[in-house]
């Protein structure tokens, strides 16, 4: 179980030097990036990591093609290369986003002070907020996201297991309110 934050003066001291962050799309785990990264923390993420190999190639840069180019990068170099490649540009307290397999996990808890948090959101209001980032998303219904979630949620060793990491996580966060309010939980989860 993780260890709750402690107060030095007025700023909240979290005591994990990574953490790592999974959950579905559009729950809000940018939202939690950004916090902890006004709390002095850098950030990484495994999917900066395909999008360079996208840009690299001169291909779009998709849901899609960021899904299918993490995966083939998995089966290629093994589950947890996207984790590794990140970790190479870690020294200091650090957020890790965007983690999708169970084999990036296991890579990331070797390294102490590591914790895994999962953001979570319900489904209508993920769509909502996913359609408003204005990214290309592949799915222009609420009935398409969902479906494509649904691909994401078991991919196989080397694909994404979304449902697997979020089952593997030390802490659960709610994001279905204001950002006061998850700024709140994160201060009381971490």
């Amino acid at each position: 179980m993780p260890t709750p934050p402690t107060k030095t003066g007025t700023r909240t001291e979290f005591r994990h030097r990574l953490v790592g962050l999974t959950g579905t799309n559009g729950a809000g785990k940018g939202e939690v990036a950004a916090y902890l990264m006004k709390k002095g923390y850098a950030y990484v993420s495994l999917s900066d990591e395909i999008r360079d190999e996208l840009r690299r190639k001169g291909e779009e840069i998709t849901r899609d093609s960021l899904i299918a180019t993490g995966n083939a990068l998995r089966r290629r170099y093994g589950a947890d290369v996207l984790a590794r490649r990140v970790m190479k540009k870690v020294s200091a307290r650090t957020v890790i986003d965007s983690i999708r397999n169970a084999r990036e996990v296991a890579f990331l808890r070797q390294h102490k002070g590591f914790v895994l948090v999962a953001v979570e959101a319900p489904v209508e209001l993920r769509f909502e907020r996913a359609r408003q980032r204005g990214r290309a998303e592949s799915a222009g219904t609420l009935e398409e996201f969902v479906a494509k979630e649904k691909q994401e949620m078991q991919g196989g060793t080397s694909g994404q297991q979304i449902r697997h990491c979020l089952d593997l996580a030390d802490v659960t966060i709610v994001n279905d309110g204001s950002l006061q309010a998850l700024h709140r939980r994160i201060k009381e989860r971490l």
